[in-house]
């Protein structure tokens, strides 16, 4: 089995396969705060009665693949692989790994490992050119070229942060929860805040994303848009201009870049 852990600023994914499927997914928070004995303890509360895998720490796994947007988490999930999955082959996606996408980006050490991965595999899922939408903490919009290349993107303030910031900054207003309202037009101030959130983002998406799609391909129609992260299934239904929705994305990838890597460690 292969453990892939995807550590984004706000949560972690993990996702556990057997082959090329995922037969098991979690998703907690993300807390810079954890240490790696903590954060072995929470893996093994995770994957300990697993039907699929032992009862000691470990059991069942033969890789890891780890991407971390979180230094300080990234930090300690490497001293995890070493004391507790020692005999492990682990990849840590950073600089020198082996991706298979050449990053056309002024400075590549600038990307997010996270916005790689999704190249990686929105390339070998769906070709090029391809745009990747994820809704996650930020949303990102990410630029896979006709050669699979990574091209550069587009980051904006994700719709958490968005619902949280008119929470504080609106003296009127709260948090609420994200959801679909029943109409655009909201009859009550809950309602209007959910459909400036979910059509407010549909509208961003269909915007950036064409504009890009212009730049990116002679002929935009050619350009296979993917949508991933927690949230996007909130604007799926709303956007004309996403065509696939892979919330596995960025875990798919970290197998591609295992195999990709491990024959060489």
């Amino acid at each position: 089995m292969l453990l892939t852990i995807d550590v984004g600023n706000t949560h972690t994914v993990l996702g556990l396969f057997d082959g090329e499927d995922i037969v098991e997914h979690w998703r907690i928070s993300t807390d810079s705060r954890r240490t790696a004995d903590e954060l072995a303890v929470l893996l093994q509360g995770l994957m300990g009665m697993h039907p699929l895998l032992g009862d000691e720490l470990g059991d069942g796994i033969d890789g890891i693949a780890i991407c971390a947007t979180v230094p300080s988490v990234l930090h300690e999930l490497r001293e995890v692989t070493r004391r507790y999955y020692g005999d492990v082959p682990a990849v840590l996606v950073e600089p020198g790994v082996k991706t298979g996408v050449p990053i056309l980006f002024d400075n590549p050490k600038e990307v997010g490992a996270d916005r790689i991965i999704n190249a990686v595999a929105a390339n070998e899922l769906y070709g090029g050119p391809a745009i990747v939408v994820d809704f996650g903490t930020a949303t990102t919009f990410d630029a896979v070229s006709a050669r699979g290349e990574y091209v550069g993107g587009v980051i904006a303030p994700g719709i958490e942060i968005s619902v949280e910031a008119l929470g504080v900054k609106a003296a009127q207003l709260r948090k609420i929860e994200v959801a679909r309202p029943r109409s655009v037009i909201g009859k009550n101030t809950v309602e209007a805040m959910q459909s400036g959130i979910v059509y407010g983002f549909a509208g961003q998406v269909d915007g950036v994303v064409t504009r890009m799609a212009r730049e990116l391909a002679e002929d935009p129609d050619e350009v296979t848009v993917i949508a991933t992260g927690g949230l996007a299934p909130m604007v799926l239904g709303e956007s004309s201009v996403i065509d696939e929705h892979e919330p596995w994305l960025t875990l798919i990838g970290l197998r591609l870049v295992y195999e990709r890597n491990v024959s060489r460690m």
